[in-house]
């Protein structure tokens, strides 16, 4: 069964969503540790950043990957049925 695009990407955000409450916890223990302070707001603008790539990398290969099985599919389809 193929995925739909807006359930992948309902399925990309609430990943991305959750990953960006970790990233935003993460990003305060790990920069002060390498010597870099940045504010909170700093912190939540950082996130986001490298939240909007990652939305945008996770719907690509995903709808990447079901076309991809999709294809695949048609051609067993196709030689089987020759």
């Amino acid at each position: 069964m193929n995925q739909t695009r807006l359930s992948s990407l309902i399925e990309s955000l609430l990943n991305v969503a959750i990953g960006f409450v970790v990233s935003v916890l993460l990003t305060a223990l790990v920069f002060p540790a390498y010597g870099h302070q940045v504010s909170f707001v700093q912190n939540l603008q950082i996130t986001a950043i490298f939240t909007v790539a990652s939305i945008a990398r996770s719907y690509v290969l995903r709808r990447w990957f079901n076309a991809s099985i999709h294809r695949a599919a048609q051609r067993t389809s196709h030689h089987l049925s020759t």
